[in-house]
């Protein structure tokens, strides 16, 4: 139970933050959602006490930048400014995933596999043929933003190669379900809106930042306990 007590904190963040959403209730967003990342961290921090592998400080700059993100994009109807803004923490917080997957990837000895860049390159092309025609000024944002998330999801499906460990496929699950969130929001945002955009986009985001860290926290307790 005190494993998961900063997770069901998260849980109540996000459903507040869902219900928010769901209800157009932009009070419950403005609090639930700035309330999202901080138990997370606590959750990864308290679990990785003892971690000798080096690699918490990635994590945790990718969930505070992911934070800023978070209460940057809640302005983003008011300003457009803060819809770059927000975009670029997010980007910042997909840098730093990258890093972490890396140093894991090489602390493992995987090997790169090239048929994870065709899949992402497929992936990349597919969405941007989609969106490219709509979105006017913000091309080159998004493309890069593209870009750099299918380099960190790359990089996740590598964790699949983790010896006998678990970890790796709650990563890879996150990174999935981060990607999913993200081109859901793109596709809502600048080609065709749809009524339940909103709560998948959460859930769907939830899931992510909680999939990893979940991951991230097992690998560390893995490494300490080998």
């Amino acid at each position: 139970m005190r494993y998961y007590f900063w997770v069901f904190l998260f849980i109540a963040a996000l459903a507040a933050e869902i219900t928010g959403v769901q209800l157009e209730n932009e009070t419950m967003q403005l609090i639930a959602k700035p309330l999202l990342m901080p138990p997370l961290a606590m959750f990864f921090l308290f679990n990785t006490n003892n971690d000798r592998t080096a690699l918490r400080p990635w994590i945790l700059f990718a969930l505070f930048f992911s934070w800023a993100g978070d209460i940057l994009l809640l302005f983003q109807e008011k300003q457009s400014l803060f819809f770059i803004l927000g975009l670029s923490a997010f980007l910042l917080a997909h840098v730093f995933y990258i890093v972490y997957f890396h140093k894991v990837r090489l602390r493992e000895g995987i090997k790169p596999n090239p048929w994870f860049l065709v899949l992402v390159v497929i992936y990349y092309a597919t969405l941007m043929t989609i969106l490219s025609p709509y979105l006017g000024g913000m091309k080159l944002p998004v493309r890069i933003y593209g870009i750099v998330i299918s380099f960190m999801f790359m990089l996740a499906m590598h964790m699949l190669y983790m010896r006998g460990q678990l970890s790796g496929y709650w990563m890879l699950a996150g990174a999935f379900y981060f990607v999913a969130s993200d081109s859901i929001l793109a596709v809502n945002k600048f080609y065709a809106s749809f009524p339940a955009a909103g709560f998948v986009i959460m859930i769907t985001y939830g899931l992510a930042q909680l999939l990893i860290v979940e991951g991230a926290v097992r690998y560390a307790r893995a490494a300490n306990s080998a």
